[in-house]
């Protein structure tokens, strides 16, 4: 159990220096990209401190789930928004 919450820790730390790097990207460019690609960062972060801190039996809940696919949601909207063509 000490094991998961270490990785699980270190795992939520990773995808917040992914969120900083990318929003840094975002400030400098302010290209909606970044912008998403943070967001859905620190939303996958969100999902594994939930996760790792919810009680074992309800650790295969739903809810969680669907914090991870609205991250998921994010990064294929920004891969999506990126290769559109612009508008005439």
């Amino acid at each position: 159990m000490m094991v998961n919450a270490l990785l699980s820790g270190a795992i939520v730390l990773a995808a917040l220096v992914a969120a900083l790097f990318f929003l840094r990207f975002w400030r400098q460019t302010r290209d909606r990209f970044f912008l998403y690609f943070a967001v859905a960062f620190v939303l996958e972060a969100l999902h594994r401190l939930l996760w790792a801190l919810a009680p074992q039996s309800e650790a295969d809940a739903p809810q969680y789930y669907l914090i991870r696919l609205a991250s998921y949601g994010l990064i294929l909207l920004a891969i999506i928004g990126k290769n559109r063509a612009p508008p005439r």
